[in-house]
């Protein structure tokens, strides 16, 4: 095998299922690694041509800009120095095969002022509109489908799908790069709903990644088995992709984002600074969790004289800024993860009146992080509170 070793490359070893180990001693440099990677895209091409990358204007454009790259690797005695024991083919020696010889009815200068690009601007590794190696890749991925033989059993869910999404009883958020992936969540990707219907038994690669398989349908009738990190590396590629959330959030989330979005309020999470002897000793983990559509200052004032906020003053531990999110359904979404966790404290109002705030929960502050995380993902419903082990845990 080569002695070099990127990170698509240990993926791809790894999907296939063949075991090897990263070599810490041979590593090459970024710039030849960018070397390498130019000149496996033009070995690809001759073995798929069977012939060598022409100039000419009747060329496709990937094709010219394949023959001007050959031509530079040819010229660069570096580039031929790093290429060298990688040449099988004999690429890099004009005369090893006379049938292969391209055209040169155009110098490099005038294809590039062609292309719009130039020269002097740019090396052998940096011309404009080539692909790169892992936009390949992923595309390869993705086009690796079958028609799904048993498509009946899930059309009526993508139709239902659909109306959920027109109706507004589901939305669509923007996933977030690695997010979970998880049985039974549906995505957008390259503009087609995409299912997760099935999940395999889950495995750390000998690279030390967490990685499963799954089976995926698409609403085009067609399907795939891939890994779950390529299926994450194919939704971080598509800037347009989003995950459909479950019907049961109801309208948390606006399916139209923009630039000029106006914020529609704060979650905010509180952290007493009560004397009372329970408060004292357990501060780190007893937090008031609410939602505002003002400014949090203003709205924890008057703090120690309001039986909501304990009859003392509150520290701001962190705040989230919302946008087209229904703030009240947000917080009742909160108060009903973190329900088992409730603090259950009576105090005396000024009247003496014992009086039970219920808006404060016996949780750690990471733990409410991941739990707004998991709603932004449209997640949350899979998984519950477990106070025992502090911890949300999946259902």
């Amino acid at each position: 095998m080569p002695k070099y070793t990127t990170d698509e490359d240990l993926d791809l070893l790894e999907e296939l299922g063949v075991e090897t180990a990263p070599d810490p001693v041979s590593q090459r440099s970024a710039r030849e690694e960018r070397i390498i990677a130019g000149f496996e895209e033009i070995e690809r091409f001759v073995e798929e041509q069977g012939r060598l990358p022409n100039h000419g204007e009747d060329r496709d454009i990937f094709e010219r800009l394949y023959a001007v790259r050959l031509d530079r690797l040819r010229e660069s005695e570096d580039c031929r120095a790093i290429l060298k024991p990688l040449d099988s083919r004999g690429l890099l020696d004009p005369e090893a095969d006379t049938s292969l010889t391209p055209e040169t009815d155009l110098d490099d200068e005038a294809l590039l002022a062609t292309l719009g690009i130039d020269a002097a601007e740019n090396d052998v590794m940096h011309l404009t509109y080539v692909r790169s190696r892992q936009e390949i890749k992923a595309a390869e991925e993705i086009a690796q489908r079958t028609p799904c033989q048993d498509f009946d059993q899930f059309k009526p869910i993508f139709d239902q799908v659909q109306r959920d999404l027109a109706t507004g009883a589901r939305q669509t958020i923007k996933y977030q790069d690695n997010a979970a992936v998880n049985q039974g969540d549906l995505f957008i990707l390259d503009g087609q709903k995409v299912m997760v219907v099935d999940m395999g038994e889950p495995f750390v690669s000998d690279y030390g990644r967490p990685n499963c398989e799954l089976r995926v349908i698409y609403d085009n009738g067609s399907e795939s088995n891939l890994l779950l990190r390529s299926l994450q590396r194919a939704l971080n590629k598509d800037k347009a992709s989003r995950r459909i959330t479950n019907p049961d959030f109801g309208p948390l989330f606006s399916h139209v984002e923009a630039a000029d979005d106006l914020p529609t309020g704060y979650i905010y999470v509180l952290r007493s600074q009560s004397n009372h002897p329970f408060i004292a000793e357990n501060r780190s983990v007893i937090h008031k969790i609410g939602v505002t559509g003002g400014d949090v200052k203003k709205r924890i004032a008057n703090a120690k004289k309001d039986p909501t906020y304990l009859l003392a003053d509150v520290k701001i531990v962190t705040t989230f800024k919302l946008a087209n999110i229904n703030g009240q359904k947000l917080e009742t979404l909160l108060h009903k993860v973190f329900d088992n966790a409730r603090l259950e404290l009576a105090l005396p109002d000024r009247f003496s009146i014992p009086v039970q705030p219920r808006e404060w929960f016996l949780v750690p502050l990471e733990v409410i992080e991941a739990a707004i995380e998991k709603i932004k993902e449209g997640t949350i419903d899979q998984f519950r509170y477990d106070p025992k082990i502090a911890s949300l845990t999946r259902l």
